[in-house]
């Protein structure tokens, strides 16, 4: 169970309306913060989030010798490299559980110090992550691995070499691991079905400034021409497309008006159809996005997740919410992750009526179809949410509930909020600037 200050009371029923802004994307800095180990000099980083996955990257940085200090303005970080060293291995198991991250620091440490170790990794429970291929991808480099007790003990005896790699899906975590990793090695490496989101290529763009050779083809794949050293870089990360939407649909659910500072249209295109045809409004100016209901009825769509540049699965749950408003029979065929779509059954008890299926409902047939996985979802609407006792699940479905929460009638406890930390920055005090009605039950006060 959860102490009181891992609940949130949230007295629903009222439109969010005001200003927030989204810094940089939790998908691309803490990666980022991981190619300065990779540079012979400093690094300079800006827009970043003050968010737990960051804060774990900078524990983890200073523990094998990195300097990590504040910069001039605010969000900026200096990443100093210079005297990278081992670090204590009850040192890093501190961190088991806390991030999956750590398992990039490999390539990185391989480089730099000619040994890794990796602890138990963490992380959202939605489904299969499997760690051991990024091992793979370490072998095929050169690198050995021994399996002990509290993780995994990695070396490199010679220099990494470049490879040919063809990923199974193209998973984000995969081709991070790929690119922090040839970068550095002897040779050409070709990795066939990459994962092409843009925080892959914001993160392609730093390890270009600090002199890598890496070239994006049209069909998936990526090679990288491995050289002999790096640099630091300055680069300021791209705005969180994800917690924008989440705010979008949060707007949406509350009938209320949400300007999203940093949000950016480029990333966000396919969000953006969805986002009207399901009747939600948004108007785009140099500086963000202003996201609203534009009054009457939403649409029932039928929604697909898919790798970019299709619909990403992080923007599924938080829609979902909406869809419960949406008059008709709304389809989600999530294809991503195969239990994304568990935290239904908690909008269920709030009212909602949301049918799961193992079939792949309305759209092409995917990886789940014939696994016996519960990755389809019938919405029917509109429906009244009520308020209810909510425990977060993890970090997009936990916004969700948050989302379901406000837009409800009457109050809801909230019970694991902190998760939210992890991807979204300063979230209760943006909920303040947005006129939400929660307190903290020990401290007793609206915010």
């Amino acid at each position: 169970m959860t102490g009181t200050d891992d609940v949130l009371l949230v007295h629903g029923g009222t439109p969010l309306e005001g200003e927030i802004r989204v810094r940089g994307a939790k998908n691309l800095v803490p990666k980022a913060m991981v190619a300065a180990l990779l540079g012979s000099e400093p690094s300079r980083l800006r827009n970043v989030p003050d968010i737990r996955d960051v804060r774990v990257v900078r524990g983890l940085l200073q523990l094998h010798g990195v300097t990590v200090r504040p910069g001039d303005e605010p969000g900026e970080l200096i990443l100093d490299p210079t005297h990278v060293e081992s670090a204590n291995v009850a040192d890093i198991d501190a961190h088991a559980g806390s991030s999956r991250i750590p398992i990039l620091f490999c390539g990185p440490l391989l480089h730099r110090l000619g040994h890794a170790f990796i602890p138990g990794l963490g992380g959202c429970d939605i489904g299969g992550r499997p760690i051991d291929f990024h091992f793979d991808v370490l072998r095929q480099f050169g690198a050995k691995i021994e399996k002990r007790d509290d993780g995994q003990y990695l070396e490199a005896p010679q220099r990494l070499r470049g490879c040919k790699i063809r990923l199974p899906y193209p998973s984000v975590g995969s081709t991070e691991q790929v690119l922090l990793t040839a970068v550095l090695a002897e040779g050409v490496t070709e990795l066939s079905n990459a994962a092409v989101e843009p925080e892959i290529e914001d993160l392609i763009c730093v390890l270009q400034k600090m002199g890598a050779i890496i070239s994006m083809d049209t069909d998936r794949t990526i090679r990288i021409t491995g050289v002999d050293r790096l640099s630091g870089y300055t680069h300021r990360a791209l705005s969180d497309r994800l917690e924008a939407a989440s705010w979008a649909s949060a707007a949406l659910a509350t009938e209320g008006n949400i300007y999203v500072r940093g949000a950016q249209q480029r990333s966000m295109m396919t969000f953006l159809n969805t986002y009207r045809k399901v009747g939600g409004a948004f108007e785009i100016d140099d500086e963000g996005i202003r996201f609203w209901h534009p009054g009457g009825s939403l649409n029932a769509i039928h929604l697909e997740t898919d790798v970019h540049p299709g619909f990403q699965t992080d923007w599924q749950q938080p829609l979902v919410v909406a869809l419960t408003q949406a008059s008709g029979l709304s389809i989600v065929h999530e294809t991503v992750y195969e239990s994304r779509l568990g935290f239904t059954s908690a909008l269920n008890q709030m009212g909602a009526h949301i049918q799961l299926y193992r079939e792949c409902l309305g759209g092409s047939d995917c990886r789940f179809g014939q696994r016996n996985f519960l990755h389809s979802a019938v919405v029917s609407g509109p429906t009244k949410l009520q308020g209810a006792d909510l425990v977060i699940p993890d970090l997009r479905g936990g916004f969700s509930y948050l989302i379901a929460a406000l837009a409800a009638q009457g109050t809801s406890r909230v019970h694991g909020i902190d998760l939210i930390n992890r991807g979204y920055e300063n979230f209760m005090a943006k909920l303040g600037d947005l006129g939400a009605k929660v307190e903290l039950p020990k401290a007793g006060s609206l915010l």
